[in-house]
């Protein structure tokens, strides 16, 4: 049954995004001068702590898989590539067959730009992302091999220290940086301009968002032989984080308390691989940016990518979401390279690609974080299939 906890989370991530962009419609710059410097100050605290959420988790993870460790992170990873290469060959299938048939204007108009901050308190982390996940797997299949019970009881105390952090300052913060956030994207001007010149283009996105996420939890039902809906039911929280924060990283904490209430994920396999796809499965934000590009080349050339060049494209980004940062853009600013290499975007391509991205952003981001919970299930089958890793969540603890 749920808990009035994630009721009340629910609520508060609703009433921050409602609240928000009903009161950056009406902000004055004065206003909003105070309002950036308190998202910066909340965003700072969140991606400060991140980090050391994943090397918290994801290392007392790998040392409770043992020996098998190496096999189980390759797969991992392989199942997020093949996932976001699965979303983009989909939505260049979908291109081929829709865009013809769109009549899509654009607008060059800019948006009004946000004051400066008033008072400005940088908190760097200690480390990027993926250094903090290149870092717990090498620690964790370090200590695996080694069985060091020292470190294991050393990192075992570290996870315990970073579960009272995300409980006490990371989900408590979230609202309110969410609500902000969208109070900014109201003040910008982005929910009212931007929106109406690419709906078209959004909504289909979002379609195809919930036809990938039912092709995942579809194949993660059959690979396990356990209930997809067991899952997929537990996840709105992060979903909603996600639409908030767009970023995969910020939304980890959530993420990690939606996935541990179901009864057919193990304790171990939720903490190994969803910190894991926030950094490396970006099947969402790459469904999205396969279709926004063919759509921009239709737009501003004059003609969809051929076939080759379209195969060619979707196998890259791919493996650049894998190595993407879990932050808002992390996808698109990573595959810059390629989109003006392979597809020979110019300047205005670039400039538009980035601003109709960060339209949608949230909802890409929402559906990575969604799929994550599909590949843990996959796991479960793969490697977990009788239940010996650890026990699964009993109804007791669902109490």
């Amino acid at each position: 049954m749920a808990k009035v906890g994630d009721l009340s989370l629910i609520i508060k991530l609703l009433g921050g995004i409602v609240l928000g962009a009903l009161l950056g419609f009406v902000a004055n710059e004065s206003v909003m001068h105070v309002v950036v410097s308190i998202r910066h100050i909340f965003g700072q605290i969140i991606f400060f702590l991140v980090p050391l959420v994943i090397v918290g988790f994801i290392t007392p993870a790998i040392v409770r898989l043992g020996q098998n460790a190496s096999k189980i992170l390759v797969t991992g990873v392989l199942l997020a590539y093949i996932s976001s290469l699965g979303a983009a060959l989909f939505s260049t299938c979908a291109g081929y067959a829709l865009i013809d048939h769109l009549s899509i204007a654009t607008s060059t108009e800019t948006l009004r730009k946000l004051p400066e901050m008033v008072f400005r308190l940088d908190i760097p982390p200690l480390f990027s992302v993926m250094s903090a996940l290149t870092l717990a797997l090498v620690f964790g299949v370090a200590i695996a091999w080694t069985k060091s019970e020292t470190m294991s009881r050393l990192f075992g105390e570290l996870e315990r220290v970073m579960t009272m952090l995300v409980a006490h300052v990371l989900i408590p913060v979230l609202p309110f940086f969410v609500g902000l956030s969208f109070m900014g994207l109201s003040y910008e001007g982005s929910l009212s301009r931007h929106l109406p010149v690419f709906i078209s283009m959004v909504l289909i996105v979002l379609v195809g968002h919930f036809i990938w996420l039912a092709v995942l939890y579809g194949l993660g039902g059959l690979i396990s032989g356990r209930s997809p809906r067991e899952v997929f039911r537990h996840y709105m929280p992060a979903y909603l984080t996600a639409v908030g924060t767009m970023s995969s990283a910020a939304t980890l904490p959530v993420a990690l308390s939606c996935a541990r209430k179901s009864r057919v994920l193990s304790k171990t396999m939720v903490e190994f691989m969803v910190p894991l796809g926030a950094t490396v499965h970006l099947c969402g934000s790459v469904l999205t940016e396969t279709f926004f590009v063919m759509t921009l080349s239709q737009i501003l050339y004059g003609a969809l990518p051929s076939v080759g060049t379209m195969l060619l494209f979707c196998v890259l980004l791919a493996i650049f979401a894998v190595g993407a940062p879990g932050v808002p853009g992390g996808t698109v600013v990573a595959s810059l390279g390629i989109v003006t290499g392979v597809l020979g975007f110019d300047q205005n391509g670039v400039a538009l690609l980035i601003a109709i991205f960060a339209l949608q952003d949230s909802f890409g981001t929402a559906c990575n974080v969604t799929g994550d919970g599909a590949l843990t299930l996959m796991l479960e089958g793969i490697f977990n299939r009788n239940c010996e890793l650890d026990s699964l969540q009993n109804p007791s603890e669902q109490a």
